[in-house]
C-alpha cells in the first residue's frame, strides 16, 4: 500500500511542477496567431486546436480523478471514449482566445481539486480510462507528462529542448522501463549528459544510441526520429512500438 506522507510529498513536488508548466504552455499559446489553431500540429490528423482542446479536456477529467479520490467514489476518468472524443472534436475549432481561457480555467480547476485533497486521499487508488489502476499521488505526475508533451506537439516553438531536466530525466527512465524486454533488436541507450543508462529491447544489445537525456527521450517519446543522437556502429535506429 501507498504510503499517504510520502504519496502527499511526491503529489505536492509534482503539482509545482505542473504549475510551471501550464504558465509555459499558457504564455507559448497566447503569442498564438488567430489563424495558427487550424494549422497542422506535430500530431497526425490533428491540428493545434485538437492538441488545445485535448489539453483541456485532459485537466478535466484528472479533475474527476481527483475528486474521486478525495471522496472515496469510483468517478470515471471520462463518461466515455466517445464523449472524449467528441470533447476534443468539438473544441478544436474554437479561437484561440477561447482556448487560451479554456486552458487557464481548467488548469485553475484542476489546481483547486488537488488542494482539496487530504493528505490520506492521496494514498487512495483511481482508474484510468484504459482500465489501469494508481495511486492518486500519480496524478500530477500524470499531468505533466501530458501538458510538456503535447506543448512539443503544438509545433509553436516549444521543442524538446525546452523541456526541464527532471521531466527528462524521470520520462527517460520510465519509458526506457517500459520497453525494457519490448519485441525489438536491444539497444544501449547512454545519456551523456546525465550518466543514465538503459537497455530496451530483448537479447544482447547490439547498438548503442548516445546523446543528451532530451534527445533520447524525444525518440523513445516518438516527438523526434533520433536528432542528435549517435549510433555505434551507425545503422539505423530501429522502430519502436507504441507505448500507449
Amino acid at each position: 500500500m501507498t504510503d499517504p506522507q510520502s504519496a502527499a510529498e511526491r503529489a505536492a513536488h509534482h503539482l509545482a511542477l505542473v504549475e510551471e508548466a501550464t504558465l509555459h504552455l499558457l504564455h507559448t499559446v497566447a503569442e498564438l496567431k488567430p489563424d495558427a489553431v487550424a494549422e497542422p500540429s506535430a500530431l497526425p490528423g490533428w491540428s493545434r486546436g485538437h492538441v488545445l482542446a485535448h489539453l483541456a479536456r485532459n485537466a478535466d477529467s484528472l479533475v474527476n480523478l481527483l475528486d474521486g479520490a478525495r471522496t472515496g467514489t469510483d468517478i470515471p476518468q471520462y463518461t466515455s471514449e466517445e464523449a472524449r472524443d467528441q470533447g476534443i472534436e468539438e473544441g478544436a475549432p474554437r479561437p484561440v482566445d477561447v482556448q487560451l481561457a479554456d486552458l487557464r480555467a481548467t488548469g485553475e480547476r484542476f489546481a483547486a481539486a488537488a488542494a482539496r485533497l487530504p493528505a490520506e486521499a492521496w494514498a487512495a487508488e483511481v482508474r484510468h480510462r484504459s482500465g489501469a489502476v494508481f495511486p492518486a499521488s500519480d496524478i500530477p505526475g500524470r499531468r505533466l507528462a501530458e501538458v510538456e508533451y503535447h506543448h512539443v506537439d503544438l509545433d509553436a516553438g516549444y521543442t524538446p529542448a525546452h523541456w526541464p531536466a527532471e521531466f527528462a530525466s524521470a520520462e527517460f527512465r520510465r519509458l526506457a522501463g517500459k520497453l525494457a524486454g519490448a519485441d525489438l533488436p536491444a539497444v544501449e541507450l547512454l545519456a551523456e549528459d546525465t550518466a543514465e543508462r538503459a537497455v530496451i529491447g530483448t537479447g544482447a544489445p547490439a547498438l548503442t544510441v548516445e546523446g543528451p537525456v532530451r534527445a533520447l527521450l524525444a525518440w523513445l517519446s516518438g516527438r523526434a526520429g533520433g536528432d542528435g543522437l549517435r549510433r555505434t556502429p551507425d545503422t539505423a535506429l530501429p522502430p519502436l512500438p507504441p507505448l500507449g
